[in-house]
């Protein structure tokens, strides 16, 4: 089991920036890509970005791509969502998933574990 718990979720004005943070714990040992989904409210959970477990991958939606960068720590278990240009779009509960996987999926089916989210949102 791997236990994810995200932060960094705020209000901020169109243009400005946050940092999300996801935090992993219990079976880290093993290999996962993490990826950052979000679902806004009345829509469906969309894919944002996600990295593979080397770090060496990095894959996002044309919709962040750009403005966004996924990085991450295996020595920390912790996985960033840098977003700067943000929009009133971008306003949604951002989730921290993982998946027991090599290669990045953009699909939220794939992903073994999520975390609870944090909200993020975005004023004009």
């Amino acid at each position: 089991q791997v236990q994810l718990v995200e932060s960094g979720g705020g209000s901020v004005q169109s243009g400005g920036s946050l940092r999300l943070s996801c935090a992993a714990s219990g079976r880290t040992s093993s290999s996962y890509v993490m990826g950052w989904f979000r679902q806004a409210p009345g829509k469906e959970r969309e894919f944002v970005s996600a990295i593979s477990s080397s770090g060496g991958r990095t894959y996002y939606s044309s919709s962040v791509k750009g403005r966004f960068t996924i990085s991450g720590d295996n020595a920390k278990n912790t996985v960033w969502l840098q977003m700067n240009s943000l929009k009133p779009e971008d306003t949604a509960v951002y989730y921290c998933a993982a998946d027991r996987a090599y290669y990045i999926s953009t699909r939220g089916d794939d992903y073994d574990y999520w975390g609870q989210g944090t909200q993020v949102t975005v004023s004009s």
